[in-house]
Order: structure tokens, then C-alpha cells, then sequence
């Protein structure tokens, strides 16, 4: 049966709400509230009982009419129409009574009004407090009979919507009343709130049907999703920019010394074994025209850092060797380049070398679907050689062109957006970030998103190390500001404000660490891995990874991920920069897994919970070690392990160097105690500097076999002098532990 909500009868009666209530439960029918439902015939009782007062005035409302006719006879026509078409507004009721009301036929009553679908009423009746109202004339007809009527019928006004969660005083505003009222109410029930304080939607509902108000929630909008969309951007307003170029190639085929040869610098010889470790970034101009190039390193352990570096350029040189030819990492470089959609332009290096041969490597090339121009093709082949300089100009002159030719463009005049190419730790200015912004101009005090990190942009500096105040597209910046290492690769997007940044950071990371926690009651170790993928209860391996740099980090997950088999499967849940800490304790406890410390140290109280968690924790200095250790894991062979016992802590304050002998360290015991025979590794940022044993240790002038907890000592390290005032040294013997 179809039915008629209180407060739709009481609107057509042009009564208050709460009126009607009071006389629908004299009549005997079972209401709550306003918004309680009324059945057909219970409304044609409600209608019969209000026409009986009525007829009971009838004399009183004739009289009434008739004077208001004999003072508007000069309005005939107005008149007309209000009779026709129109009600006039009745005074409000006292007591249930209708007092001074026009005859019953006169209300606009409309039966259409009944409904059958409550939610369909609903919506319709949900409005904003204090939304547009039309108010009623004597003179004026009422424009729309749907919209909220003014003091009369207050129902509209009793409606408010709210958010999931809200701040206490954030409640008091929408139903306009004090904080204090609201906190004094909360009291009441039994919960202690202050103003600040959040407060779910199912508690402020049960504390607006106190005050009278109907509560709905707002629909909730995914700021996070709207805010890492990519919306399109007005042709108008886009401008040239200058390409990004990534160099690419086989190990020790010449692409750092390319980039030297074309920045007139020397970046090999800082790099360790001549082999690039970390991804970087300079710019350079060349006839006017700025050229960005990326330096990406060739080591195979590193493909997933050259890979990003692919995703974020416009062409991509391909260094080959005239006297090597294609070799395995130039076959992966081009399917890099080809995935990620850019154009290659080959540089064949060496040229100037006796053994090189341009036509084996064109050749070659050919089998993988680089054709050069000269053979047929449209493949840019351009020979070079890093130390003659031979080529260079002719290289940088075909980057131009295919530049132009791409018509590369950009919006600098919008919030920026980029990409992380390295990030790191460093000791006296935090969180450091290389970035290349791919579209707007990044300026400082800018606040950034970079996934779960978030920030303000404090100083920036260009690929020279010099100060900037702002960056347009395709310019690579260091930043300065960040509230923890992003992960390399990530893009960044600058937000309105701090505040907007901080909630979609947090946000990105609560997601992040609901999809990684899954708690499971036992803990897996090194040493019952292969009992337990016999029993059939592993079949999946987690691990944590934590290494000094996060270049490190891809390095370690790529070579562990490669180990998983057809009976386990190796997930790395989790990759960070710096040491291990509680935190990563917590989550290797929470969800069964292992944690690998690459070149780095664990917080001591992340030791002790470790402990109490049954957490295994490995330390590493070599990869191949960690990778030689969990595949012996897998087959059940793994060797009686020695266990690792801390003797102590010392804190380096003071430095002395001594003519002949070395560099002295000035420290004091922290905790623990120090042994002349116990080995040692100093850590500086949680970082391992050295590890090796002590070259002597003193008290004054005298040889001291142990330095107990809060004395002082003098020590010196065994073939190493860089020995830094606030360094920690860490004291440890081995024990062997039986299986």
C-alpha cells in the first residue's frame, strides 16, 4: 500500500510538524516522529478530522473572507487567480487547533505526493541546512510547492549531512550550538572528548536525534584518486620543452665517459670500479637549446633503476661498443627503450679504437630492429668516440633534430609533476630527493607528494649544486624538505598545501600498510625454511629489505625475486633506505617475514624486539651472500651459523691525529663494555663505515684489555683513520649456535 510520510501531510496542511504529531496521536495511530510513515486511510483520517474543525468555523471563515473581498475589489483579477490557484498562508496552529484557516478545500493537497519507495522520499527531501527558501506573500502566488518551507515546517531545516568522521566542533557548527553543550552531552554518555577530537557518524547521529535533526551521510569523494589523476591539458597553454635523454648500454661500453665527453667533465673516475651505482642527472645547453640527460647505471644487478630511467625520457642514446657489438644488457636496454616508448638514436663509441667495426655492429643491430638509415632503415646511427671527441657534435645535433621533430611540449604554468630519479639519506640535510619535473614549475615552499612521503620544498638546487628558486618542465632538481626517503622512481605532485599533502600522504601509506599486513601466528626463520616448504605450510617466502641507499634497495629486491621456484614464491613486501627499525620489526611480525639488511645496522630497540617477536634478522655487506644464503635455505643445506653478540656501544667525541700512527678516537663507553679482542664496526647514521678489529685500546696512557660502561677510552681502528667525532662504534664477538 502506498504511503505518505508526517512532515509531507503536515507541509500540505501548512501545519508544523511537531503540531501534527501531537494531534495524529490523539487520533490513536502510533507515530514516533515527523518522519514516520501514514497509510492511505490513516491520512484520509487525518484530513476528515481537520475538515471537522473547519466546518465547526465555518461562519467565522466566511465572515473573514468576505471582509477580505470587500478590501480587494479594486484587484479583481489578481483575486481571481489566488482563488483559483492558490492558498493562503493560515497562521501557525496553538494546542492542535487550526485557527483563522481557509476552508479545507483550499489546501494543496495532492494526493501524487504519496510514495512507495522511502528511499526515492528521502532523497528528494535531503537538502542543506539553510538552502534556498521561498517565502509566501499575501499578494504573491508560492513558486514551488517542493521547495522548504520557512519557520512553519522546519523538517528541511532538521536536515544536516555529514562526513564519515568529523572533530567535535566541527558537530557543534552544524547544528549551531556551543562546543561546550555538545562536550558537556558527550560527558553524559560517558565519553570524554575534547573539541579536536574525532568522532564516528554513528555517534553524532544518536546525538542529533537529541536535538531533533535527521543526519545523513555525505557521499564520500576519494580526494586521493582525484588528486594523482591526469587531467588533460589546454593546447593553448602548452610550450616547447627540452627533451630528456636517458644513455643506455652494456657495461664498460662508455656511457659515462660519453657524458663526460659531452659535459666536459669527469664523473668515472668518482664512481666505484669505474661502474655508475646510482642514477644521474645533468643539463646542458647546446646551441641555445637545453638538452637533460640521465645517466642510468649498466651494472646488470641495477636493470630495474636503468628501467625507470627509460620511463622518464624522450629518447634514448644507445651506447654500443665498435669492438664488443651487441652484448646482453644492449638487448635489454632496447626492449627498455621500445616498452617505454621512445625513440633510440645509436651511438657507437670506441670508433677510434683498431678493433672497431661499424658494419658487425649495424649488423647485429638488425636482429633487433634497429636498421640504420644508411642500410634502409630509421634508425639514427651516429659514430662516436668518448676520448677523441670525434662525433660528439654530430650527436647532439641529431638529438636536436628528433627533439623538433617530436614536438615535445609542456604546461609550465600549473602545479608540478615528476618523477624521483634517486633518493637518499644524508647526515646533515635529511631526506635529499633528485627529481625531474615533467610538467608546471616547482618552486620553493611548495608542499610535494611523493607517494606515502610528503613535504615542503626548503632548498633546491640545479645538477651543479647551485641554489635555485624554481624549475620548469624537463629540469632535474635535488630538493631539500622531504619527512622520509621516497622510493626512486615514484612520481611527485606538488598540492595545494601542507595540510592537503600531509592527509593524502598519510592516506597513500594507511593503504599501503593495509595491503601488506596479513598476520599469520607462526614466524618463519632462515633455518626451518626448508621444513616448512616440505610440510607444505611455506609457499611464499616475505621478506624485508632495508639498505643504505635505495638504489641498493632495487638492486637486492631484483636478485632475490629472481630466486623464487615452483615451491616458493619470494615476495619482497617491503623496501626501504636506512637502518632497521622498530617498524620494520612490527611489520615482519605481523606479516611472517624475514628481514635482509643491506650495509646497514639495526636500532637497538629494534634488536630487542626482534627478539621478542622471533623476527630473523639477517645483515649483509655483499649481495651474493644474501642470494648464496636463502637458496641453501630453500635446499636444507645452510652450515651452523655463529650468533652475533653485542658486547657494547662507544661514542666517538673527540679526534686526535697523531704523526706516524694514525688517527686516535676520544670515546666514552655508552653502554655495555669494549674488549681489546672483540671486533668492532663504526656506524655513522646507522651506516656501516668499517668493520674489522681494534689496533689498541687505552685508558690514559696505559693498554686496557676492556673499558666497562660509562669510562672513558682511547682507541684506534685497524687500517683505517677516518674516524669522525659523533661516530658509534659497536663491539661484538661471534658465537656459534647449534641447529
Amino acid at each position: 500500500m502506498s504511503k505518505m510520510r508526517l512532515y509531507e501531510v503536515a507541509k500540505n496542511l501548512d501545519l508544523d510538524s511537531k503540531e501534527l504529531v501531537k494531534v495524529v496521536k490523539e487520533l490513536g495511530i502510533d507515530v514516533k516522529n515527523h518522519m514516520s510513515s501514514l497509510t492511505e486511510e490513516q491520512v484520509d483520517k487525518v484530513l476528515e478530522y481537520f475538515a471537522q474543525l473547519e466546518f465547526a468555523k465555518a461562519n467565522a471563515v466566511v465572515e473573514e473572507k468576505s471582509h477580505k473581498k470587500e478590501k480587494k475589489e479594486s484587484k479583481p483579477a489578481k483575486e481571481e487567480e489566488l482563488d483559483v490557484e492558490e492558498i493562503k498562508k493560515p497562521k501557525k496552529p496553538k494546542s492542535g487547533k487550526v485557527e483563522r484557516n481557509e476552508k479545507i478545500s483550499g489546501y494543496a493537497f495532492d494526493k501524487n505526493t504519496l510514495i512507495d519507495d522511502e528511499e526515492e522520499e528521502s532523497d528528494k527531501f535531503h537538502s542543506k541546512k539553510g538552502g534556498n527558501k521561498k517565502k509566501w506573500n499575501k499578494k504573491n502566488q508560492r513558486q514551488d510547492v517542493n521547495q522548504p518551507k520557512p519557520a512553519d515546517s522546519d523538517v528541511d531545516d532538521k536536515l544536516i549531512k555529514l562526513p564519515a568522521t568529523l572533530t567535535v566542533k566541527d558537530f557543534a557548527k552544524a547544528l549551531n550550538k556551543p562546543v561546550s553543550e555538545i562536550v558537556q552531552k558527550l560527558m553524559m554518555q560517558g565519553k570524554m572528548m575534547t573539541a579536536n577530537q574525532e568522532m564516528d557518524f554513528k555517534l553524532a547521529e544518536e546525538l542529533a536525534l537529541g536535538y531533533d535533526y535527521l543526519v545523513e551521510q555525505e557521499a564520500e569523494v576519494d580526494i586521493v584518486d582525484s588528486f594523482f589523476a591526469d587531467s588533460p591539458e589546454d593546447e593553448k597553454n602548452l610550450i616547447k620543452r627540452p627533451p630528456v635523454v636517458v644513455v643506455m648500454g652494456h657495461v664498460d661500453h662508455g656511457k659515462t665517459s660519453l657524458l663526460d665527453a659531452i659535459k666536459k667533465t669527469n664523473v668515472t673516475a668518482t664512481e666505484q670500479g669505474g661502474i655508475t651505482q646510482h642514477i644521474g642527472a645533468y643539463s646542458i645547453d647546446v646551441h641555445g637549446e637545453k638538452i637533460t640527460f640521465l645517466d642510468t647505471p649498466g651494472h646488470e644487478a641495477f636493470t630495474a633503476m636503468r628501467l625507470r630511467g627509460a620511463m622518464a625520457t624522450d629518447i634514448a642514446i644507445l651506447v654500443v661498443a665498435a669492438d664488443d657489438g651487441v652484448m646482453p644488457q644492449t638487448v635489454e636496454a632496447i626492449n627498455h627503450a621500445k616498452a617505454a616508448g621512445v625513440q633510440i638514436i645509436v651511438a657507437v663509441n670506441k670508433i677510434d679504437k683498431p678493433s672497431a667495426n661499424l658494419d658487425r655492429v649495424k649488423q647485429e643491430l638488425t636482429e633487433h630492429g634497429l636498421i640504420a638509415e644508411d642500410w634502409g632503415g630509421s634508425t639514427i646511427m651516429v659514430p662516436v668516440s668518448a676520448a677523441t671527441k670525434e662525433g660528439i657534435d654530430e650527436l647532439l645535433d641529431m638529438i636536436v633534430l628528433v627533439a623538433e621533430m617530436g614536438e615535445l611540449k609542456a604546461n609550465p604554468n600549473t602545479l608540478a609533476r615528476g618523477i624521483v630519479i634517486e633518493a637518499r639519506l644524508d647526515k646533515g640535510r635529511g631526506a635529499v630527493a633528485t627529481m625531474l619535473i615533467q610538467r608546471g614549475t616547482l618552486k620553493i615552499g611548495d608542499s610535494v607528494v611523493i607517494g606515502a612521503t610528503h613535504g615542503r620544498v626548503r632548498a633546491m638546487m640545479d645538477d651543479k649544486g647551485r641554489p635555485i628558486k624554481k624549475a620548469g618542465p624537463s629540469t632535474p632538481v635535488e630538493i631539500l624538505g622531504l619527512n622520509d626517503v621516497p622510493l626512486a622512481g615514484e612520481s611527485f605532485y606538488v598540492a595545494k598545501n601542507e595540510k592537503d599533502a600531509r592527509y593524502i600522504s598519510e592516506k597513500v601509506r594507511k593503504n599501503l600498510r593495509e595491503k601488506m599486513i596479513q598476520a599469520t601466528p607462526q614466524k618463519v626463520t632462515l633455518d626451518d625454511l626448508f621444513q616448512q616448504i616440505q610440510e607444505g605450510e611455506m609457499k611464499e617466502l616475505k621478506l624485508i629489505v632495508k639498505a643504505d641507499v635505495q638504489g641498493s634497495v632495487e638492486a637486492v629486491r631484483q636478485s632475490l625475486e629472481k630466486l623464487s621456484n615452483e615451491e616458493v614464491l619470494i615476495r619482497i613486501i617491503h623496501g626501504g633506505v636506512g637502518a632497521i627499525n622498530e617498524s620494520d620489526v612490527m611489520l615482519a611480525s605481523a606479516s611472517n617475514a624475514i628481514i635482509i639488511g643491506f650495509n646497514v645496522r639495526p636500532e637497538n630497540n629494534a634488536l630487542s624486539t626482534a627478539e621478542q617477536e622471533g623476527i630473523d634478522i639477517r645483515l649483509y655487506r655483499v649481495i651474493y651472500n644474501a642470494i648464496e644464503d636463502i637458496e641453501l635455505a630453500m635446499k636444507g643445506m645452510l652450515d651452523p651459523v655463529f650468533k652475533e653478540e653485542v658486547q657494547g656501544h662507544c661514542e666517538i667525541r673527540d679526534t686526535f691525529k697523531v704523526s706516524g700512527l694514525g688517527t686516535i678516537g676520544g670515546a666514552h663507553v655508552t653502554d655495555g663494555k669494549i674488549t681489546r679482542s672483540a671486533k668492532v664496526r663504526l656506524l655513522r647514521d646507522n651506516i656501516v663505515i668499517y668493520e674489522g678489529g681494534l689496533a689498541s685500546l687505552k685508558r690514559f696512557k696505559d693498554d686496557a684489555k676492556e673499558v666497562a660502561s660509562g669510562f672513558d677510552c682511547g682507541i684506534m681502528l685497524e687500517k683505517f683513520n677516518d674516524i669522525k667525532t659523533g661516530d658509534i662504534l659497536e663491539a661484538y664477538v661471534m658465537k656459534e649456535v647449534e641447529r
